[in-house]
């Protein structure tokens, strides 16, 4: 019997966990305090686990200085230390591994990380999300364990982006298994979002919304921005939720805006006559998102100090000091970050260099509002300028002026000036994680769920059978395998003629998919060449049959499943035989029986 229902918040910054007990209808949802490093040889306990992995170089510490509660020697280093000491070597500490996951442009399960040409150790992002799942299920079983309440026992829930596609989704859940949570259901961040708003407003949700209202969720923490809309309808007479529409993953938050001001007080230092080292830029980094939240915070704050360590000082009086002030904020936060703009005014694109160093495909516009009126322009007819309620969620939105700058600019999109609602959040840091625990709890008994299903419509190549002409490739069309909100745990047949499966060569088998083309079906078949299409990372394997030779053509029917955790399998079925084939996204392999 599960005792616990347990959200977990795998974000791209911090790390958090939540839960509650199961078969106690009023039972709290709480944080887990994680313990971790957060100085040589000592172990404090906090709400949130940096995102962060460092891999120290044999020798450079001792077991005194890093031993766990459940482990006296770790080979590696997660957490607020790993956070602060890779500052000082960045070339063996790994960040942002949630992002790297779905980065199709690399191979995910490689060790590439960290970035550089070091002759360190490297890990994958697979791993590099492995080791802060491990650190949260050993805080877990450390604390829960001698009850016998292992974390691999209970009802996990992890959250991802909604943007996710269908490789990052079997990343992610690769690495939960490697990290040993067990059997865990996935879903959606700004979902997770919701979640928390819903269990804090009990049955008050029902007269604070109406049918037909449409829920912004606007997400921005430390290091991505993720827009999700929610649409309030009715059934059997009944309130109900429904996911309509997901927006891109956007590398683009807090972070930036912390290196935005570091850049501000930076020029200040140099122009003082300072120059500072690697370690001191990102001390000062730290120091301006401290300045930041308190300048966002308190309005009688005219200014803060802001100061970093000289250099080989381990003084007070040894520290390079300078100012951020009011107008740094409204200059580099609003009119940099959140800038007024029309609802017809996409992020801007620039023309990127011919060559650059691999790395993120961070957003080239840092107009949050920008991106946000894109989703919007996209998701909305004419008539309706904007969603009627905003739920803000992310450490970016702690500040009640961020917030306010958003839903004005929002505003300003109607021709009335008209407002979009807000719906309070209670905590925007961990708001993730407890609504995960709070789903996860509704899942075992009644609650109020989300319909949600595939955030995008998935498609796969389908060469059209056409004599060879130099110079020009065979059409292909996009056979549609999954449509937009095709439920979890569903699967189907694609009706239609038969398709040739090549077996015993190298073949390649090519998969899109599309967040905004929403009527498309089961078996539809589109043009590759549409605007609206996304190319993702191809399969190239060789299938095998029995009795089959090199270069056959197999007919075969498709069948598609979305799995319970949000993955998708097609599989190619013989019609001559019993043999099937399924086709995977990410693993460039297929598995014959």
């Amino acid at each position: 019997m599960k005792q616990y229902a347990v959200g977990i918040d795998l974000g791209t910054t911090n790390c958090t966990l939540a839960y509650c007990e199961l078969g106690e209808g009023n039972a709290p949802v709480q944080l887990l305090e994680i313990p971790q490093v957060t100085r040589l040889g000592l172990v404090e306990s906090r709400s949130t686990l940096p995102s962060f992995v460092y891999l120290p170089r044999e020798g450079e510490f001792t077991s005194e200085e890093l031993g766990l509660p459940w482990d006296g020697s770790p080979k590696v280093i997660v957490g607020t230390f790993a956070r602060d000491h890779g500052a000082k070597t960045p070339q063996q500490l790994v960040s942002s591994s949630k992002s790297w996951l779905c980065h199709g442009g690399i191979r995910r399960d490689a060790p590439i990380l960290p970035q550089g040409r070091g002759e360190g150790p490297k890990i994958s992002p697979v791993t590099g999300a492995e080791l802060l799942l491990s650190h949260l299920r050993s805080a877990w079983d450390e604390r829960f364990g001698p009850q016998g309440a292992f974390l691999r026992d209970q009802a996990v829930v992890v959250t991802v982006p909604a943007s996710f596609d269908p490789v990052a989704r079997e990343l992610t859940v690769r690495a939960i298994s490697q990290a040993g949570l067990g059997e865990v259901t996935l879903l959606e961040e700004p979902q997770a979002a919701l979640y928390s708003w819903l269990q804090s407003a009990g049955e008050a949700w029902r007269k604070a919304v109406q049918v037909g209202d449409d829920i912004l969720v606007c997400d921005v923490g430390g290091g991505t921005s993720d827009f999700s809309q929610i649409r309030v309808q009715e059934r059997e007479g009944q309130l109900e939720l429904e996911r309509v529409a997901v927006g891109n993953h956007i590398l683009l938050g807090g972070d930036n805006m912390d290196i935005a001001l570091a850049h501000v007080a930076g020029q200040r230092l140099k122009e003082a006559g300072a120059e500072l080292d690697p370690w001191q830029a990102r001390e000062l980094w730290y120091r301006c998102r401290d300045a930041k939240e308190a300048l966002l915070s308190d309005p009688a704050l005219t200014s803060c100090t802001v100061s970093v360590l000289g250099r080989g000082s381990r003084l007070v009086g040894g520290s390079i000091t300078t100012e951020l002030n009011r107008g740094d904020i409204a200059n580099v936060l609003l009119k940099g970050f959140l800038p007024a703009c029309g609802r017809d005014e996409g992020p801007q694109v620039r023309r990127v260099g011919g060559l650059r160093q691999q790395g993120l495909p961070y957003a080239q516009d840092p107009a949050i509002t920008r991106h946000l009126a894109g989703f919007v322009a996209r998701n909305n007819t004419p008539d309706k300028p904007h969603p009627d309620h905003i739920l803000f969620n992310g450490g970016v939105f702690k500040a009640p002026a961020l917030r306010n700058r958003v839903q004005h600019v929002m505003g300003a999109w109607g021709d009335s000036d008209s407002l979009p609602s807000l719906m309070e959040s209670s905590d925007f840091e961990h708001a993730v994680a407890l609504g995960a625990a709070y789903f996860s709890k509704v899942r075992q008994g009644t609650g109020v769920r989300i319909k949600g299903g595939t955030a995008a419509t998935y498609y796969i190549g389908v060469e059209s059978a056409a004599p060879a002409i130099p110079g020009f490739e065979a059409p292909l069309e996009g056979l549609c395998v999954a449509p937009f909100g095709m439920e979890e745990g569903t699967g189907a047949p694609l009706e239609g003629e038969e398709l040739s499966l090549v077996v015993g060569e190298p073949a390649e088998f090519r998969f899109f998919r599309s967040l905004h083309r929403k009527d498309d079906t089961l078996g539809d078949l589109v043009d590759c060449n549409g605007v609206d299409l996304e190319e993702l990372e191809p399969l190239e394997m060789t299938l095998q049959g029995e009795g089959l030779q090199e270069g056959n053509f197999v007919p075969v029917t498709l069948e598609t499943r979305v799995t319970e955790v949000g993955t998708i399998e097609v599989w190619c079925k013989s019609t001559d035989s019993e043999q099937r084939w399924r086709l995977q996204f990410d693993l460039r392999a297929a598995e014959g029986s």
